[in-house]
C-alpha cells in the first residue's frame, strides 16, 4: 500500500544519505564538522522536547547561539529584542532555507517575495486590511465558529477529551474561504470530498514532512519521491481552482471597474480588491501575481490562525480562573447576542490580553528565517554577515525580559506592563517593515472564536494527554492539542 511505499522509500533515502554523511567523514578534511552534525542529530529528538532545550540553550547565551546543520548550514538563533529589533528594522528577504519549499504552491507572492516586487505587492494588498474591509470579515468569522461549535456538542458534557486541531483547522479554512472568496465550502461538514480543501490540507501535510525529512531537502531526491509526486498533484488541484475563482471573478467584474461602486452592491472580499488594484501607473497585478497572493493568503491564513486558536483554547482549559474572568467579560459585551459583531471587538480587553499572553508561549510561528543581504551591526558592535533565524519562541520565554516566562499571565499585557517592554519583546506577527500583513484580520478571527466558544463552552483540561509542542511551519504538537467541554448554563 501507499504508506508501505512511502516508509521504504523513506527508508532508502535516509540509509543513503547517512551512507554518504560516513564516507565524507571518513574521507574529508572537515570531519569535525561532520562530526558535530550527526551530535545535532543526537539533540533534536523531534519528540516534543527540542523547543525546550533551545530555551535552556538560550540560557547561556544572552542574545544569539549558532546551530549546524549538516557542513555547510549555520543559522544563528537570535533570541533577544534587542538584537530582533535590529534584524526587523531592515526589509531583508526571508530565507531560502524553509521558504523555498512552499515556493511551489503559493509562487512568488508576498511573504517570499523581496525588493522591488515585494514593496509594490505590499503597497497594493494593503487596502485589501483596512477595517473597512476587515469589518464585513467579522459575520464569515462568526458563521463558522458556530458551525465548529455545533459540531461540539456531541462531546459536551461526556467527560471525553477530543482533538483540537483538526476541527480548528477546518474552521479557519472554512472562514478564509468565506473571506478570500465569498464562498461557502461547507467543507467543516463535508472536508472529505471536496477536491481543493483534500489538497491544501495534503500540501500542508507534505511541506512539513519535507521540512523535517533532511533528504527531501534536496529538490531532486523529493521531486523522484512518492511525496513529491503527491506534492506536484496537489499543487495542480489547488492552482487549478484559484485560476478558475480569478477566471470567474473578472468575467463578473467586468461591468463595474470602482471599489465603491461594488462595495455599494455587495461587501469586498480579498479577491475584489486584488482584481482591481492598481499602481500609480494605473497597472494592476497580473493573472499569476493574483493567484500567487490568493495562495499566500490560504496558507498563512488558515494553519497559523489554527495552530494559536488551539493554544488559546488549551491555555484557557488550563486556567479556569482566567478562563471564568474571561467568560463573565464576554457574557457582559454580547448582551445575550449569539454572535460578534465589529463594535464587540474592543469590549473584551481580558480576553485580548488573554490570547496575546498564549500567542506568547505558544507562537503559531516559532521561528522566521531571514537572509542578510548585507553585513549587519547590532547595538553592541557585533557585525553579523550571515543568515540568521529569529527564534520567536526563545524571545517569548526570554527570562532576562519576561518575569517568570513559563507563567500563564495575562497581566503582562496591561497598558502600563506593555509600555515598560521592548516592543521587540512579543512578535508573533513579526514587526517593522516586513511584519504581518494579516495580523489584524487574524487578531479579529481569534477574537470572534474564542469569544463565542466561551459563551458555549467551559473548556477543561485533560491531565493525561499534555502537547509534546514541536517546531513545524507552524507549532504544532506531535499527540495533538486535547480538551473536554461542558455546556454553559444559560443564566451564567
Amino acid at each position: 500500500d501507499d504508506s508501505r511505499l512511502n516508509r521504504m522509500w523513506l527508508w532508502w533515502v535516509s540509509s543513503s544519505t547517512i551512507l554518504w554523511a560516513l564516507f565524507r567523514h571518513l574521507t574529508s578534511p572537515i570531519s569535525p564538522m561532520l562530526g558535530r552534525w550527526v551530535s545535532m542529530k543526537f539533540w533534536f529528538k523531534q519528540d516534543g522536547t527540542d523547543l525546550d532545550t533551545l530555551v535552556k540553550w538560550a540560557e547561556h547565551y544572552p542574545y544569539a547561539f549558532p546551530l549546524w546543520f549538516g557542513p555547510f548550514v549555520c543559522i544563528l538563533n537570535i533570541h533577544h529584542p534587542d538584537y530582533v529589533k535590529t534584524i526587523l528594522a531592515t526589509a531583508e528577504p526571508k530565507d531560502d532555507l524553509a521558504y523555498r519549499f512552499i515556493e511551489s504552491w503559493i509562487g512568488d507572492g508576498l511573504l517570499v517575495s523581496k525588493g522591488q516586487k515585494w514593496f509594490r505587492h505590499r503597497r497594493l494588498l494593503t487596502p485589501g486590511f483596512h477595517y473597512d474591509v476587515l469589518k464585513a470579515y467579522i459575520k464569515p468569522m462568526s458563521d463558522s465558529t458556530k458551525t465548529m461549535l455545533d459540531k461540539w456538542e456531541s462531546y459536551a458534557n461526556t467527560d471525553k477529551s477530543f482533538e483540537l486541531f483538526e476541527h480548528v483547522s477546518l474552521m479557519t479554512l472554512d472562514s478564509i474561504l468565506k473571506c478570500a472568496f465569498s464562498h461557502n465550502s461547507n467543507c467543516q461538514t463535508e472536508g472529505g470530498t471536496n477536491a481543493y480543501i483534500k489538497a491544501v490540507y495534503e500540501l500542508s501535510n507534505l511541506i512539513n514532512l519535507r521540512f523535517r525529512t533532511f533528504p527531501y531537502h534536496s529538490d531532486l531526491i523529493f521531486y523522484l519521491s512518492p511525496h513529491g509526486y503527491r506534492h506536484r498533484k496537489a499543487c495542480s488541484v489547488t492552482h487549478s481552482h484559484t485560476r478558475e475563482v480569478i477566471r470567474k471573478r473578472k468575467e463578473a467584474l467586468k461591468e463595474e471597474k470602482e471599489l465603491d461602486r461594488i462595495q455599494a452592491k455587495r461587501n469586498l472580499d480579498f479577491l475584489d480588491i486584488l482584481l482591481l488594484a492598481r499602481d500609480e501607473n494605473q497597472q494592476g497585478l497580473s493573472d499569476e501575481d493574483i493567484r500567487a497572493e490568493v495562495d499566500t493568503f490560504m496558507f498563512e491564513g488558515h494553519d497559523t490562525t489554527a495552530s494559536g486558536l488551539s493554544f488559546i483554547l488549551y491555555s484557557l482549559a488550563c486556567h479556569p480562573e482566567h478562563q471564568k474572568m474571561c467568560r463573565e467579560e464576554i457574557m457582559q459585551a454580547l448582551e445575550g447576542k449569539d454572535t460578534m459583531e465589529w463594535e464587540d471587538l474592543s469590549k473584551i480587553p481580558y480576553t485580548t490580553m488573554c490570547i496575546k499572553e498564549s500567542l506568547r508561549l505558544y507562537p503559531p510561528v516559532p521561528g522566521m528565517n531571514r537572509k542578510t543581504t548585507k553585513p549587519i551591526t547590532f547595538f553592541d558592535g557585533r557585525t553579523l554577515p550571515a543568515g540568521l533565524l529569529l527564534f520567536v519562541y526563545g524571545i517569548h520565554r526570554n527570562a532576562a525580559v519576561w518575569e517568570n516566562p513559563d507563567v500563564f499571565d495575562p497581566l503582562r499585557f496591561l497598558p502600563e506592563n506593555t509600555s515598560r517592554r521592548s516592543p521587540h519583546a512579543f512578535v508573533p506577527f513579526s514587526a517593522g517593515p516586513r511584519n504581518c500583513i494579516g495580523q489584524n484580520f487574524a487578531m479579529n478571527e481569534l477574537k470572534v472564536a474564542t469569544a463565542l466558544t466561551l459563551k458555549k463552552y467551559e473548556l477543561i483540561e485533560d491531565p493525561t494527554c499534555k502537547p509534546k509542542i514541536i517546531p513545524r511551519l507552524v507549532l504544532r504538537s506531535l499527540n495533538g492539542i486535547h480538551i473536554k467541554i461542558r455546556s454553559v448554563e444559560p443564566n451564567m
